[in-house]
């Protein structure tokens, strides 16, 4: 392709909305433009980097034995409702009503529509297992739309589906979909890591996050490099002391602490370490209120109390729920005397004596002994696990990381099937309910997790399988045999099925570096008299900076060979 004759609209200022780098370069380089709200158009230069990763994703599905389907974006209400997620999804699902006040919404995602088309065409065991995929646009009324396409509220995905006819042969169709995206991300060219996960709001019994390593990525993530164990920040299990129940000391006795709320101010007004405070916590979950503890430097998981709690929502208490079951204000709760379901977290159990609030203002307790004292306490790994922490699997030591969830492969057993009615005979004509799997990518939001990976100050480093162009061509001039070489490695390289772009504007060397640089082209071409009169040209290679001088006659081949085992494609 020639620069002039196509749209690469790029900017020298970062557009002041634009808060993280992925999004403030491919509004740079021209790969997109706002429309609204969390909705982007893909300008040319994007669409061929999206196209890119959706053929490797193809590919892949393809060779593992997926079927490619398309379903549609817009669902009717009856299905949501048949699952129970239509009032269970939550306000990211847009609802509307067509011409005649039938229910509809945008797809969020499409368990419902799949396990409708299971119901209705699989009857027997010999039907399975199956497994349907689709590249399609999803819709999520995100309340706060940011960084770009990281955070969209409209974005392309690849979801799969797997049916099969009991948990066995279904953790082999989990088995074969962790392997093909493994491959994929691999075949992308970025660095990743498999993680264990929390289900959330597709539900089931077991799921792993596939994570884009980057310094910038809004998750953590914990791994063990003795055993190998990994898992984000809302599944990594915090291991419990097997150490015995300390003895009770002194029974509790109430002190005031006029002012003091928070743990620190606690700690310092009497004396104590953080470690020896508890935070008691009112949560609703499905509207009921329930106590929650953790040592007070800790940070409760939100994630992991839902998940003991069974509750669709949770949610911390207001200050009128936690006078009413406490019978003090917030800043002073404790788990002494309440008539709720109190859950801490099994760490608490190993101290002797605790400070903890006396559900009465400007007041606390001390030397409250868990089993003595709060007997119905029901204890659970309910804390967020920290970097003092050993590796729940082997003891040994975790390192911390950050990443962006890219993939998502969920066993989601028989929660759909059986809502929905999706059931096969087997071999003595039982009917039982299908069992299913999940396996999501973020297409687009691989294009803005490559970027956060790759990028330094003077744009964007795409790994050559998924760069919008494997080669970009500068001449070092507009006319005279600068240009005619040039073209002519244009031409050469094109029949031999590289993607290039020829920079062929009339524009200053400067410029054409600038722009070269910053939409991330890897290996970079340049064509000047000088190098004309050697027999040579010069290539650039944009992930190292390295160059070097290549024989004119033997260019194109040469990098015809770099393409091909850096794992560039043509579209």
């Amino acid at each position: 392709m020639k620069f002039s004759r196509t749209l690469i609209p790029t900017l020298k200022e970062t557009p002041a909305d634009a808060e993280i780098v992925s999004h403030q370069l491919m509004l740079r380089a021209g790969l997109i433009r706002k429309l609204a709200s969390g909705i982007y158009n893909w300008l040319p230069l994007g669409y061929r980097v999206l196209r890119k990763v959706e053929n490797i994703v193809r590919q892949e599905m393809d060779s593992a034995g997926a079927l490619e389907i398309l379903m549609p974006a817009v669902q009717p209400a009856e299905l949501w409702q048949s699952s129970g997620r239509w009032d269970h999804y939550g306000k990211e699902l847009l609802r509307f009503a067509d011409r005649h006040d039938n229910a509809y919404c945008l797809a969020p995602t499409h368990e419902e529509v799949v396990t409708d088309i299971a119901k209705r065409e699989i009857r027997s065991y010999r039907d399975m297992p199956l497994n349907l995929y689709q590249i399609q646009t999803k819709f999520r009324d995100e309340i706060r739309p940011r960084f770009g396409i990281m955070r969209a509220r409209e974005f392309l995905m690849k979801d799969a589906y797997s049916f099969d006819v009991d948990d066995q042969a279904a953790a082999a169709s989990y088995q074969v979909m962790h392997q093909a995206y493994t491959r994929i991300f691999e075949r992308l060219g970025l660095r990743f890591s498999v993680v264990e996960a929390d289900s959330g709001a597709i539900g089931g019994s077991f799921s792993h996050e596939f994570m884009v390593l980057a310094d910038t990525g809004e998750d953590a993530i914990v791994s063990c490099g003795g055993c190998g164990y990994a898992a984000n920040l809302e599944k990594a299990e915090a291991v419990a002391s097997h150490a015995g129940a300390p003895e009770p000391g002194p029974a509790t006795a109430e002190v005031a602490t006029p002012g003091a709320h928070t743990v620190e101010e606690v700690a310092e007004f009497l004396g104590v370490a953080p470690h020896q405070i508890a935070k008691t916590l009112i949560y609703l979950a499905d509207g009921q209120p329930v106590a929650a503890m953790v040592r007070g430097d800790r940070e409760l998981n939100e994630i992991k109390l839902k998940n003991q709690l069974g509750a669709a929502e949770l949610q911390l208490a207001p200050p009128a729920v936690i006078q009413e079951v406490t019978g003090g204000p917030l800043g002073f709760s404790g788990p002494l005397g309440l008539e709720v379901p109190v859950w801490v977290d099994h760490e608490l159990l190993q101290a002797p004596a605790l400070v903890v609030g006396a559900n009465k203002a400007d007041h606390h307790l001390t030397g409250l002994h868990l089993q003595r004292d709060v007997p119905q306490a029901r204890p659970a790994d309910l804390r967020v696990i920290a970097p003092d922490d050993a590796c729940p699997r082997c003891g040994g030591e975790l390192e911390f990381a950050r990443g962006i969830e890219v993939g998502h492969i969920f066993r989601l057993g028989t929660k759909y099937s059986t809502a929905m009615g999706a059931e096969y005979l087997d071999a003595e004509g039982q009917s039982h309910p299908i069992v299913m799997g999940c396996y999501g990518i973020g297409v687009s939001r691989i294009v803005a997790a490559a970027i956060e990976q790759g990028h330094d100050d003077n744009g964007i480093i795409f790994p050559l399988p998924i760069a919008p162009y494997s080669v970009t061509i500068l001449p070092l001039g507009h006319q005279g045999p600068v240009m005619e070489k040039a073209l002519e490695l244009y031409r050469q390289l094109g029949q031999k099925g590289v993607d290039v772009l020829i920079d062929d504007r009339d524009l200053r060397p400067g410029v054409k570096f600038k722009d070269a640089d910053l939409v991330g082209i890897p290996l970079r071409l340049v064509v000047g008299n000088k190098g004309l009169k050697q027999g040579q040209v010069e290539l650039k290679h944009r992930a190292d900076g390295r160059v070097e001088m290549l024989p004119l006659e033997q260019a194109a081949d040469s990098l015809v060979e770099m393409v091909n085992q850096g794992g560039g494609q043509t579209l």
